[in-house]
C-alpha cells in the first residue's frame, strides 16, 4: 500500500512550499540513517520522506499528484524511493554537520587578516591627544596586477572543473554532497598566468606610513581601529583592519584610575595645623589651588572636581584627588626647638583628640 505524500510529511494538502520544505528538513534530520545507527527501518522511512518531498516541492509534479495520485508516476517514477534526486540534501547536511557540507553560492574571497600595533604614549599625550605617524610592514595589493594575481594584460578564466560554480558534487551512497571545487578553491575562476611580481597572490609586503589620531582621554588597552589598513586579502579579496593598542607610560607625579588623577602631597605640620593653600600644576597647564583645612591629618584626600582626565569621546573631565601627607620636621634650629617646647607646655590634650582618646582606651583596657 502506498502512503499519501502529504501524510508522510505531516502537512495539509493546501500547505505552501515553505511549510513543506520545513517539514521535510525536520523529518529528514530525525530519520537520517547516520543519526540512527544504520537502522533499516529508519532508512526506509527516510527514503519515503525524500520521495514525498521530491514530488511535492516541484509544482508540476505536485499538480499531477494532486490530480492522479500515485498513478501519475507509475511509468515515469517506478522505483522513486531508490532513485530520487536528493538535490536538497545539502540543506540537511548543513543543519546536521555544518555549512562545510551544505550547498550554496560560490565561496567568498578570503578577507585579509587583522593586524595589531602597540603604541606607547605619555600621560600628557593621553590627556591632550595627538596626531602621529607610524610605520607598519603589511601586505598590500600588488600594483602591477592591481591585486588580481594575474599577469598584467591577462585575466582570470572560468574554472573548467566546476564550470564557474565554485563547487563540485560527489556521489556517496544514495545521496550527493557538494564541496568547494579543489581546482579553483571555491572561487569559480583560475589564473592561467600568475603575476610575476606577486606570484599570483595579488599582494606584496610593504612598509607603509600611516597617520594616526590619538583622541584625548585614551587609557591602557584603548583600541584605535584603522579600517582597511590590515593585511590585503589574496587575489583582490578585501583587506583586514589595523588595531592600535594604546599603552600609557607611568607618570612621576600622577597615578590614574579611569578619569581620576591621584597624587600625594607632603605639607608641613604647621600648615596642617593652621590650614592654608597649595598649588598643584595640572596636565592641562593650569595651577590648581587646593585649600588645606586647619587640623588636617595624614591620609586625608581632597578632591578637585573637573581637574582630572578628559572623558574619552565624551564631555567633561574626571577629578584630581590629592592625598595629604603631614611631614614632621627633621631639622630644627635652637629657636624652633625653644618655640616647640613652649607650645608643648601649653598643651592640654584637647589639641590632639585622637591621641588622647587612644591613650584613654589603653588605660581602660589595662586597668589604669
Amino acid at each position: 500500500m502506498e502512503h499519501d505524500f502529504y501524510e508522510i510529511l505531516g502537512v495539509e494538502r493546501a500547505a505552501d512550499g515553505a511549510t513543506i520544505k520545513s517539514a521535510y528538513r525536520r523529518l529528514a534530520m530525525e530519520y537520517h540513517p547516520d543519526r540512527n545507527g544504520g537502522c533499516k527501518e529508519m532508512e526506509a522511512k527516510f527514503k519515503a520522506i525524500s520521495t514525498a518531498y521530491e514530488c511535492l516541492k516541484d509544482p508540476q509534479k505536485r499538480a499531477a499528484y494532486d490530480r492522479y495520485g500515485h498513478a501519475a508516476f507509475s511509468q515515469s517514477m517506478g522505483g522513486a524511493g531508490a532513485n530520487a534526486d536528493f538535490g536538497d540534501i545539502g540543506d540537511i547536511f548543513e543543519t546536521i554537520f555544518g555549512s562545510a557540507f551544505g550547498g550554496g553560492a560560490r565561496a567568498r574571497p578570503r578577507r585579509g587578516a587583522d593586524l595589531r600595533y602597540d603604541m606607547e604614549v605619555s600621560l600628557e599625550e593621553a590627556f591632550h591627544g595627538k596626531q602621529t605617524e607610524i610605520q607598519v610592514e603589511v601586505s598590500v595589493a600588488c600594483d602591477p596586477c592591481d591585486g588580481s594575481g594575474a599577469e598584467p594584460g591577462t585575466s582570470r578564466r572560468r574554472c573548467d572543473l566546476c564550470g564557474g560554480q565554485g563547487k563540485v558534487r560527489a556521489q556517496q551512497g544514495f545521496f550527493v554532497i557538494e564541496r568547494p571545487c579543489p581546482n579553483c578553491h571555491g572561487q569559480g575562476e583560475v589564473i592561467e598566468r600568475p603575476c610575476g611580481h606577486c606570484r599570483g597572490e595579488g599582494r606584496v609586503d610593504k612598509v607603509q606610513s600611516l597617520a594616526v589620531e590619538v583622541p584625548p582621554g585614551v587609557d591602557n588597552g584603548t583600541r584605535i581601529r584603522l579600517t582597511g589598513r590590515g593585511e590585503a586579502g589574496p587575489q583582490g579579496a578585501p583587506p583586514g583592519d589595523l588595531y592600535i593598542f594604546v599603552h600609557v607610560k607611568a607618570h612621576p607625579v600622577f597615578q590614574r584610575e579611569g578619569t581620576a588623577l591621584f597624587t600625594r602631597v607632603p605639607i608641613s605640620f604647621t600648615t596642617a595645623a593652621l590650614g592654608g593653600q597649595i598649588e598643584i600644576p595640572g596636565l592641562d597647564g593650569e595651577a590648581h589651588a587646593i585649600d588645606i583645612p586647619a587640623g588636617i591629618q595624614s591620609g586625608r584626600q581632597l578632591r578637585k572636581r573637573g581637574a582630572g582626565m578628559p572623558v574619552l569621546q565624551g564631555r567633561g573631565r574626571g577629578d584630581l584627588v590629592t592625598e595629604i601627607v603631614v611631614e614632621t620636621p627633621t631639622r630644627l634650629s635652637a629657636r624652633q626647638k625653644e618655640l616647640l617646647c613652649e607650645f608643648r607646655e601649653t598643651e592640654t590634650g584637647e589639641e590632639c583628640p585622637e591621641s588622647q582618646g587612644f591613650f584613654a582606651k589603653l588605660k581602660g583596657a589595662f586597668g589604669g
